[in-house]
C-alpha cells in the first residue's frame, strides 16, 4: 500500500460493487485481481466490463466457461484433452468405484475437498465440502471424481492475446502437498519425459484456445504413477502463487520472462510478438510457501504479532544482474516487523524460490535461504519447509500429491537452538552497558577462591542449562557441547557447536525467550517464582488449539457424551477442525456460543469422566 499513488479502503475484497466503486473513484483503467479473492468471479470481470474499465484478465465469459470445473470438463473433451473419470451426484454412492475425491466446483486453493475411501464415509465428508466450499467461494457446488493414489500435480502456464496467439511457458510441478494445498513447487517438472512434457504442454494450449482464452492462465493435470497417464484436472483463470518458477526458468530469445508484463501488455491490446520456438528453459527453480501454522501440531494456523522478521538476502528483489550460473535466490514478501497477522484471510506470508543451473542447485540453494529465514512473534511452517527440502524424498523427486497424507516429517530436534539460546542469553547478562546491563539473574560474579569461574544454570521453560564460558562448554540432559562464538549483534548470534557452524536469531526477552534455528521458532517461558502454580486444568479441558471463530456447539452443559464425539467445531483460515470429547463422561462446562471469536487457548468444554 506504501508503494500506491493512492489507497481506497473497501469494506471486504470479495464486495464487488465495493471494489468497482474504489477503482471508478481513483480513475483506475485497469485492475489487476492477483490471485485471490475476485480473480477468478465472473461477475467481477463483467461489473467491472460495465463500469468501463479493463479486468487484467479472461472475460467473464472464459471465467465462466474454465473458471468451473464442471465447465471446464466440457470445454476440455470438446478439445480432446484427457479427463479424470466421473460420476454424478444422482448416482447411488454405493455404487462409486472407492476411493473417490468430492470438490467444490469453483474456486481452487484445495478448498472445499475431501478424499472419501468408502460409502460409509461419503455424506459426512460431502457435506463438510460443500460447507467449505460455500464459506471459500459463495458456491457450494460438487463433484465426485476418480481419485488417484500416486500423482503428480503438473500444471502448464499459458498465455493468451486477444489477436489469436496463445503459448505455454511449459510446465511447474506442485506434486508436494497436503490436503491439496500446495507446499513447493518447482519448474520444470522433475520427473517427466520429453515426450510427457510435449503432450502435456499441447494439451493445455489446445484447452486455451478452445475457448479464446487472453491473459496469463494455468492448465492442472494429474500425471498417474501407476500408468502413466495425464488427466486435465481444471483451470486456473488467473495468475498462479507459484508463478516465480516459472519466471525463474522461462526464457524468451535468451531473456527472463516477466509474467505480470505480459499480462499488462496483452490486457492493452497487445500482441505477445512471439511464437513458440523462443520460449526456452533455463536451469531449475523451487519455491517454497512461508504460512502462518504450526506444521508439526496439525498445520494449525497461527496468528500475533511478529516481533523479528529476517527474510534471506534477495539478488532479484535488488534487481542484481546475472553474471554467472551461480544459484540466485529470490523473495516476495509483504511481511514485517510488528506487524499483525490474523485468521480473517489466507496464511501465507511469503514465497522463498532458489533457481540454481541444475535442481539440485536450487534444492541446496533453497535449504540454505530458508536457514536464513526467521520469522518470530508467530509460528510459521518455515522449519518444517526446511526439513521437507532438506529430505532425502524431495532430492530424490518421489513425493506424490499424496505423499505428506501418509508420511510425518519429523520435528526438528531443539537441543542446538537450546544452546544458542543460554549461550545467548548468558552472553547478554554479562555484556556491561548491555540492555540487561549486565546484571541478569543468572549473571555470575565470576569470582571463585582458587578455582576457575563458575558456570551460570539457565533456566528455559523445563529445561536447566549449565553455560561454562570459561571452558566453553554448554551442558544440558546429560549431554556436553563444545561452543565457541563467532559473533552475536542485532539479534543474531553465530556459534561453533560442536565443531559446526550454527546461527540463529533470538529474541531474549524477561519473559520469554524466543529462538529460530534453520527455520524452526522455538519458545521458552522464564519461570516465575512468584507465580500461582496451581495445577491447571485437567485432561477433561478442551482448549481453543488455534485462534479463529466457534462454527457450531453441539453440546450443553450435564449432556452425556462418549469418547471422540464431536462437542463443537471450529474454523480459522478457512480450515475446519472438530473438537472431540477425550474420553466419554458428561459436559460440566461449554465456554463458547456459535460465531464467538476466540483466542488460542480459550477454554471452550470441559468434560468430567465416568466413573468406572
Amino acid at each position: 500500500m506504501r508503494a500506491a499513488d493512492r489507497a481506497v479502503r473497501v469494506s471486504s475484497y470479495l464486495d464487488i460493487d465495493a471494489v468497482v466503486a474504489a477503482a471508478r473513484e481513483s480513475g483506475a483503467g485497469f485492475v489487476h485481481p492477483g490471485y485471490g479473492f475476485l480473480s477468478e468471479r465472473a461477475q467481477f470481470a463483467r461489473a467491472l466490463a460495465g463500469a468501463g474499465i479493463t479486468l487484467v484478465g479472461p472475460s467473464g465469459e472464459v471465467m465462466d466457461a474454465m473458471g468451473r470445473k464442471d465447465a471446464a470438463r466440457e470445454v476440455a473433451l470438446a478439445a480432446g484433452v484427457p479427463v479424470v473419470p466421473s460420476w454424478s451426484l444422482d448416482d447411488d454412492p454405493a455404487a462409486y468405484s472407492y476411493p473417490v475425491l468430492v470438490k467444490a466446483a469453483a474456486g481452487g486453493g484445495g478448498k472445499g475437498m475431501r478424499v472419501v475411501r468408502s460409502p460409509a464415509d461419503y455424506a459426512e465428508a460431502f457435506a463438510a465440502a460443500q460447507r467449505e466450499a460455500q464459506s471459500s467461494f459463495g458456491d457450494d457446488t460438487i463433484l465426485v471424481e476418480k481419485y488417484v493414489e500416486s500423482g503428480r500435480h503438473v500444471e502448464v502456464q499459458v498465455m493468451g492475446d486477444s489477436h489469436g496467439t496463445v503459448l505455454h511457458f511449459f510446465e511447474r510441478d506442485c506434486s508436494t502437498q497436503r490436503r491439496h494445498q500446495k507446499v513447493l513447487e518447482e519448474a520444470p517438472a522433475p520427473t517427466i519425459s520429453d515426450e510427457q512434457r510435449a503432450a502435456i504442454t499441447s494439451s493445455a494450449v489446445a484447452l486455451a484456445e478452445q475457448c479464446g482464452y487472453t491473459g496469463a492462465g494455468t492448465v492442472e493435470f494429474l500425471l498417474d504413477n501407476v500408468t502413466g497417464e495425464f488427466y486435465f484436472l481444471e483451470m486456473n483463470t488467473r495468475l498462479q502463487v507459484e508463478h516465480p518458477v516459472t519466471e525463474e526458468v522461462v526464457r524468451v530469445d535468451g531473456g527472463r520472462v516477466d509474467l505480470v508484463e505480459l499480462q499488462l501488455r496483452v490486457a492493452t491490446g497487445e500482441p505477445l510478438g512471439i511464437d513458440q520456438s523462443q520460449v526456452t528453459l533455463e536451469g531449475h527453480a523451487i519455491e517454497a510457501r512461508v504460512y502462518a501454522e504450526d506444521s508439526f501440531r496439525g498445520f494449525l494456523p497461527q496468528a500475533g504479532r511478529t516481533s523479528i522478521v529476517r527474510w534471506p538476502h534477495s539478488l532479484v528483489e535488488e534487481g542484481a544482474q546475472r553474471l554467472s550460473r551461480e544459484p540466485v535466490v529470490r523473495v516476495d514478501h509483504a511481511l514485517e516487523p510488528g506487524q499483525e497477522v490474523s485468521t480473517s484471510y489466507d496464511p501465507m506470508l511469503g514465497k522463498v524460490i532458489a533457481w540454481g543451473a541444475d535442481r539440485e542447485a536450487a534444492r541446496t540453494a533453497l535449504v540454505g535461504a530458508l536457514d536464513d529465514t526467521a520469522i518470530l512473534g508467530i509460528t510459521t511452517n518455515t522449519g518444517f519447509l526446511r526439513t521437507l527440502a532438506a529430505s532425502d524424498d524431495f532430492r530424490d523427486a518421489t513425493i506424490d500429491t499424496a505423499w505428506l497424507d501418509r508420511h510425518e516429517v519429523p520435528e526438528p530436534d531443539g537441543s542446538v537452538a537450546l544452546v544458542l539460546a543460554a549461550w545467548t542469553e548468558v552472553l547478554l547478562d554479562t555484556m556491561p552497558g548491555s540492555r540487561h546491563g549486565g546484571s541478569g539473574p543468572w549473571r555470575s560474579d565470576g569470582w571463585r577462591m582458587g578455582g576457575d569461574p563458575a558456570a551460570d544454570t539457565v533456566v528455559l521453560g523445563d529445561a536447566h542449562v549449565v553455560v561454562d564460558r570459561h571452558r566453553g562448554q554448554v551442558s544440558h540432559a546429560g549431554a556436553t557441547h563444545d561452543v565457541r562464538l563467532v559473533s552475536a549483534q542485532d539479534h543474531a548470534a553465530h556459534l561453533l557447536v560442536d565443531g559446526v557452524a550454527e546461527h540463529a536469531v533470538l529474541d531474549v526477552r524477561r519473559d520469554v525467550v524466543d529462538v529460530v534455528h534453520r527455520g524452526q521458532r522455538w519458545v521458552w517461558e522464564r519461570p516465575d517464582p512468584f507465580a500461582d502454580h496451581a495445577a491447571a486444568a485437567g485432561d477433561g479441558t478442551l482448549l481453543a488449539p488455534m485462534p479463529g471463530t466457534v462454527l457450531a456447539v453441539h453440546v450443553a452443559e450435564g449432556q452425556t457424551v462418549a469418547e471422540g464425539e464431536t462437542l463443537g467445531v471450529m474454523e480459522a483460515m478457512k480450515m475446519e477442525l472438530a473438537l472431540k470429547a477425550p474420553f466419554a463422561g458428561t459436559v460440566t462446562s461449554v465456554g463458547a456460543v456459535t460465531g464467538d471469536l476466540v483466542k488460542l487457548g480459550a477454554a471452550l468444554f470441559v468434560v468430567e469422566a465416568t466413573d468406572d
